[in-house]
């Protein structure tokens, strides 16, 4: 959830009134908010930096609140007095208004085609006669920076740019042209760099060298100038310093550019309906005609009005309460969905604003009746349906056998799902293509490169990762393993597995083997061949075996276990009334050597689903 920092005082000063901390967090709470931290300045610096660097900083009161990652309305000082405003029914929610100037008077934006593949989409507004004050001209810039880090996902979505109107002049274009085609003074510095020397510039810059990746790759870089070729901005990276605002700022040019079309004009909408509260003529905002390489032109912002149904009784089911329609409908009001009743009370015709891009289905409309209801007031009630829970057979076993298995003296280990090639393969002695494993796309590390085939991985690399520990080494793990399955909807299977490791100066072979009778004798599988289990030696080879799962909707499932990890002559599998469950036996010393391991090891590794 993003959390947006508010100086206490002056949100008391726009409420109108002041509260105690407790009774503004009941306020949050209400609201559908949470106060999450009352602190300052130096109270901040004080925890990250130490004391000496938290002398001189301000000692102004900030509230932390959280918000939900979805209310972009709320991200900013404005944005959310206005809101508990509405909620607190001591305003009314305003109408936000786009001012269509004159033909050839408003502004305009030229996109063209050099663009397309770079970042094709442009937005604009302009924000007139607008009045800054330090505190609205931080918030300003704030929200900017709220929305790059959550609708924007670090602008690789929409970049936005801020420019005074006064120190430029239209018509703007919005291209792309090589890095060294590009030179203009970055915002804050004293000289001009090319595009290619803003990139070097900015590769230490804590801030915006997370930006650099998204076009630093690219044979042209978008770029955003005006009818006298000076530079605005360059998207999504840096502003121009020609026109860069400050508090003597009275119009505001504001450009989104992106690669989310959708997301750019959320964006653009929820900037202009913050800000234009401080225009001259509040609420309103100069529209800008944008055009497109294929000639076809555009009116931004929208600022689109629409209009939605839901039944009352329809709320009323899913919140459990029975509320009349235009109770309802005065709930939501106070959401800033502007709501009234139609036809004979069996419908609820809702308004959702252009800063309510979050309201995409009835759902979200319920959502918001029940936060305006209050949670704490719909009555708690037996529910009509009654159901029996009961835990998951597998789970079940699964809880029982780990308390055996830690009453055997063997310790619990909880590894990753997720592990690189190299562990389920090459370090086994098996090569990829026989794992049968599930393989992530675009993996971000080479430790999380594919699915786990087996446990066994896991509990080695524990093992080498406790090396210092007294010795003999007992773990053991009880966890799920993937493997494809063709006959799946997904494509693959979750598969659970109980696998054991002894670790010592010698192999303790019969260690394994003593706790395999004992899970066995706790699964009330006799040892004999018939309707029991039994172990045979095997040839640690690198194909497949093949055991049988339980019958699932008629048929029988089968899964493999590789066996290659094993000593030759010292491994044996694992057979339940017929049918092979798993391996146990001595490591190979090439695996042990390859895990960073220096004294034998023995291990077993079985299928309990069956015992289900």
């Amino acid at each position: 959830m993003p959390t947006v920092s508010v100086k206490r005082d002056l949100l008391f000063q726009a409420l109108g009134r002041s509260y105690t901390d407790e009774e503004f967090n009941d306020l949050c709470f209400e609201f559908g908010l949470e106060l999450d931290e009352v602190t300052s300045e130096k109270d901040i610096i004080s925890k990250e930096k130490g004391e000496e660097k938290a002398e001189g900083a301000s000692e102004t009161v900030l509230y932390k609140i959280d918000v939900p990652a979805n209310r972009y309305d709320l991200l900013c000082l404005e944005g959310l007095v206005r809101g508990l405003q509405v909620f607190k029914e001591r305003i009314n929610l305003p109408r936000y208004e786009k001012i269509i100037p004159a033909k050839d008077e408003g502004q305009k934006l030229i996109i063209t085609e050099e663009t397309v593949k770079i970042r094709p989409h442009a937005v604009a507004a302009v924000l007139r006669n607008i009045t800054f004050t330090k505190e609205r001209y931080d918030s300003f810039i704030d929200l900017q920076e709220k929305l790059h880090q959550n609708i924007c996902r670090r602008r690789a979505l929409v970049a936005i740019g801020t420019h005074d109107l006064d120190t430029i002049s239209g018509p703007f274009t919005f291209t792309a042209k090589a890095p060294s085609e590009i030179k203009f003074k970055p915002l804050n510095q004293s000289q001009e760099y090319t595009a290619s020397q803003i990139m070097d510039l900015y590769r230490t810059d804590s801030h915006l060298r997370h930006y650099l990746h998204l076009i630093e790759n690219k044979p042209r870089y978008p770029v955003i100038f005006d009818s006298n070729g000076v530079v605005l901005s360059m998207p999504p990276i840096i502003n121009g310093d020609h026109s860069k605002i400050s508090l003597n700022t009275r119009n505001v040019f504001i450009e989104c550019t992106g690669t989310d079309m959708t997301k750019a004009k959320i964006v653009l909408d929820i900037i202009v309906a913050m800000f234009s509260e401080y225009c001259e003529k509040q609420f309103t905002v100069e529209a800008v005609e944008v055009t497109y390489p294929n000639g076809k032109t555009h009116i931004y912002p929208e600022l689109a009005y629409r209009k939605d149904k839901v039944k009352p009784e329809l709320i009323n089911k899913k919140l459990g309460i029975s509320e009349t329609p235009s109770s309802l409908a005065k709930l939501l009001t106070r959401m800033c969905l502007n709501s009234h009743v139609i036809g004979n009370g069996n419908n609820i015709e809702i308004e959702i604003p252009p800063t309510r891009a979050d309201v995409i289905h009835a759902c979200d409309i319920v959502e918001d009746a029940a936060i305006a209801y209050g949670y704490n007031n719909i009555q708690m009630v037996i529910p009509k349906t009654y159901t029996i829970a009961n835990q998951l057979p597998l789970n079940k076993l699964t809880e029982l056998l780990r308390l055996d298995l830690a009453a055997a003296g063997f310790t619990e280990a909880l590894t990753f799902a997720l592990c690189s090639m190299e562990d389920i393969a090459d370090k086994l002695g098996m090569d990829v293509s026989a794992t049968n494993a599930v393989h992530i796309a675009n993996p971000k590390t080479a430790e999380f490169q594919v699915a786990r085939t087996t446990l066994l991985p896991g509990l080695l690399k524990t093992i080498a990762a406790n090396r210092k520990m007294p010795l003999p080494l007992k773990l053991f793990e009880i966890s799920d393993i993937v493997v494809k399955d063709p006959t799946k909807d997904v494509g693959a299977k979750n598969y659970r597995r109980l696998c054991a490791i002894y670790y010592n100066k010698s192999p303790g072979f019969e260690i394994i083997h003593g706790l395999l009778d004992r899970v066995m004798q706790l699964l009330e599988v006799p040892p004999n061949e018939e309707n029991g289990y039994t172990i045979k030696a095997t040839e640690a080879e690198p194909e497949a075996e093949t055991y049988w799962l339980p019958v699932q909707h008629g048929v029988h499932y089968t899964a493999t276990m590789k066996s290659s990890a094993f000593f030759p002559g010292r491994c044996a599998e694992i057979f339940v009334r017929g049918q092979s469950v798993g391996k146990l036996g001595v490591l190979h010393p090439d695996v042990i050597t390859k895990f960073e391991l220096t004294m034998p090891c023995s291990a077993l590794e079985i299928n309990i689903e069956p015992f289900v």
